[in-house]
């Protein structure tokens, strides 16, 4: 049986709303996660309640493009 050679140890803490932090390994700041576009739209998130950040999903495709 192979050994765990990985554990990511990452920290996320809400702000408000859709918006959200990652603390991420070998990064020196936190990552902003939010809702942009027609995802916004779709959650009825405006403006108003959240500034626009790149999605979770975004940086799933982003990763399984890389």
């Amino acid at each position: 049986m192979s050994q765990v050679v990985y554990v990511s140890q990452v920290k996320i803490e809400r702000e408000k709303g859709p918006l959200r932090f990652a603390y991420l390994p070998a990064e020196s700041r936190p990552t902003a996660f939010g809702v942009h576009g027609a995802i916004a739209e779709h959650y009825g998130v405006g403006p108003e309640v959240s500034e626009p950040h790149a999605t979770t999903i975004d940086y799933v495709i982003a990763a399984a493009g890389g």
